[in-house]
């Protein structure tokens, strides 16, 4: 983590761990990555309203800030898959919190 990350995370950590995760991709994209380790292609494959340049940069960032990590597969085609850290897995259950949350008009509405 960069210095400055670091002095943000103690200014503001609400602030700084909703920027780590917010974004139009990020959400979907850790979704699919608590499903095990997902690979660029297929990211690109169920998210298809994406551009490769928007990914990517969610991808980075993710990785970054220590959500993701990143692995290049040593075959030809070469490939990159990207998983979950120990952090990112604790966001897991953050996730799931927001996800019944976001059901509770649904729910009202019914």
């Amino acid at each position: 983590m960069t210095t400055e990350k670091h002095e943000e995370l103690l200014n503001c950590p609400k602030e700084f761990l909703i920027r780590m995760l917010t974004g139009k991709w990020k959400p979907c994209i850790f979704r699919y990555a608590t499903q095990g380790p997902v690979r660029f292609g297929q990211i690109m494959k169920l998210l298809p309203e994406a551009s490769k340049q928007a990914l990517t940069t969610a991808l980075r960032e993710m990785e970054a800030s220590g959500i993701l990590e990143r692995n290049v597969i040593a075959e030809k085609p070469l490939n990159v898959q990207y998983s979950l850290t120990d952090l990112g897995l604790e966001f897991i259950p953050i996730f799931k919190a927001i996800d019944e949350l976001g059901m509770l008009p649904v729910r009202a509405a019914v």
